[in-house]
């Protein structure tokens, strides 16, 4: 398992490593400037070589990247925001050592910008995982020039102007070709608009032992394999009593196709069951699109809406997992339902779309909850929930999905890379891409986890596992379909492939 780490946790974790002695800071700034050469030497082989050096230990990474390639007899030019006598501790002994060699540096302002727009390859060490924006001054022109300047752009740690715990950019900001980021990802070089600036990131290891960055509540980042145990695999004397019931309350006279596509979701899942509560007159269009899944209608009112909450409740009492959402509306009895639901369901629960819209007291009512709980907002239910504006669930997207967790709450917060908090836990799941930009796509996700409960897999574990298959259909169906044709019935279709990317199958 990957780990990312914040400005606060990396920070120790390179006092530990000073403490400990495993190495000084100068040897980390060593190490690290000379991984951030050696990218410039393999990506960019030809052409000068400008590297701008910010005030700080990022700088002194930068000074000596200049350094080394300098001996390596590449034409390189500092221009920084400081001069080296100016610098404090290892950055200034860094800097003090590049001059030595014989590097020519300019600082930074007027003319000496020029250096920038001239430089085919660009080293930006400006500002490290500390920066907190916007920047301002000279160093937001720095930024604006080598913003424009058409050079091949190797950035250090993180893009300059990205915030390295979120992601976010408050002003100026470099686009990087190439991050070079040293002994573990940060935050904001997977969440966007961040990930959009990192380009292609790669994990310089500077010396810092395997194992320190499993830190705890440390970002989680996942791969197929990292997935591969929490995978519900068949056993050989499976049947279709042991491999979980899920049941699905969806759909609306004007929304039935949302209880066809969590169905599908859950029925690519391989339960043993799938039921799909529904009002009774979509019950028909539910049987032909999804006649694997057993259909049981509901009394509807006169809005085509579920209009019996005993009836609904005692529909789902059999069930090994429940979801409730999708396509319900917020009309008639629904909030009531939900409200039912969150206290008293025993199995457990995933609450999606609709029955997010309809809580019946927010926030509060997710904290009575005491069997295991998954709720899917996508940002603007989630500023809703919380009572903020949406941008500012975008801002700090990992922080806004833990503000939705509770003892038995796990939130999955929708959007492109997805966020799955817990009390104790967080990850970013790494897949997908636009084609999920669609009406439905989050009704198969709900199914999806339903499934994966039914099977018993733990909520969080359920939550990743599902947000990850549903990201990889995407990116399979969308290489077959394209981006623009791809759409949200085609994500079960290419769930196999998915299911192949984690089981190795």
């Amino acid at each position: 398992m990957r780990y990312a780490l914040t400005a606060e946790q990396m920070r120790a974790v390179e006092d530990r490593a000073v403490v400990e002695g495993v190495a000084t800071l100068g040897e980390l700034m060593r190490r690290a400037g000379e991984a951030l050469a050696d990218e410039v030497l393999s990506s960019a082989p030809d052409g000068p070589v400008a590297v701008v050096c910010g005030p700080g230990n990022n700088g002194g990474d930068g000074w000596v990247a200049a350094h080394r390639l300098h001996e390596a007899g590449r034409e390189c030019v500092v221009l920084c925001l400081r001069a080296p006598s100016e610098l404090g501790g290892v950055a200034r002994s860094a800097a003090e050592a590049a001059v030595e060699s014989g590097i020519r540096w300019e600082l930074a302002g007027g003319p000496a910008d020029a250096l920038v727009s001239n430089a085919a390859v660009v080293v930006d060490a400006v500002f490290g995982f500390g920066f907190k924006g916007p920047p301002e001054g000279v160093s937001a022109l720095v930024l604006d020039a080598i913003a424009t300047s058409g050079a091949f752009v190797v950035s250090a740690d993180v893009p300059s102007g990205v915030n390295a715990d979120t992601g976010a950019v408050a002003g100026p900001a470099v686009r990087a070709d190439v991050t070079v980021t040293f002994t573990a990802p940060k935050p904001g070089l997977l969440l966007y608009p961040g990930a959009e600036h990192a380009g292609r990131v790669l994990v310089a290891e500077i010396g810092i032992p395997v194992g320190w960055t499993d830190v705890p509540g440390a970002l989680e980042v996942p791969d197929a394999t990292d997935l591969r145990a929490a995978f519900p695999w068949p056993g050989p004397q499976d049947h279709k009593g042991s491999r979980g019931r899920v049941a699905i309350l969806a759909g609306s006279t004007t929304y039935p196709g949302a209880a066809v596509l969590a169905a599908r979701g859950a029925l690519r899942m391989g339960p043993g069951f799938t039921v799909v509560v529904v009002p009774e007159p979509v019950a028909d269009i539910v049987r032909a699109a999804a006649p694997n899944a057993l259909v049981r209608a509901v009394p509807a009112g006169p809005d085509g809406t579920v209009s019996s909450v005993t009836a609904c409740v005692e529909a789902v009492s059999d069930a090994d997992a429940v979801v409730a959402g999708p396509g319900l509306t917020t009309g008639g009895v629904v909030s009531e339902l939900v409200g039912r639901l969150i206290a008293e369901a025993p199995a457990p629960l995933v609450l999606d779309a609709d029955a997010l819209n309809a809580l019946p007291s927010g926030m509060e009512s997710l904290g009575e909850r005491e069997a295991p709980l998954i709720v899917t907002p996508h940002p603007g239910e989630a500023a809703r929930i919380l009572g903020v504006p949406t941008p500012s669930i975008q801002s700090d997207r990992v922080t806004a999905a833990v503000s939705m967790c509770g003892p038995q709450a796990v939130c999955l917060l929708k959007g492109a890379r997805t966020i799955v908090a817990s009390s104790t836990r967080r990850a970013v799941v790494v897949a997908g891409n636009a084609g999920l930009a669609r009406a439905g796509s989050g009704d198969v996700l709900s199914g999806m986890l339903g499934a994966l409960l039914a099977h018993r897999v733990p909520a969080f574990d359920a939550a990743v596992l599902g947000a990850f298959l549903h990201g990889r259909a995407a990116e399979h169906g969308t290489r077959r379909l394209t981006v623009t044709c791809f759409t949200s019935a085609d994500i079960t279709d290419h769930l196999p492939d998915a299911v192949r990317d984690v089981t190795g199958e």
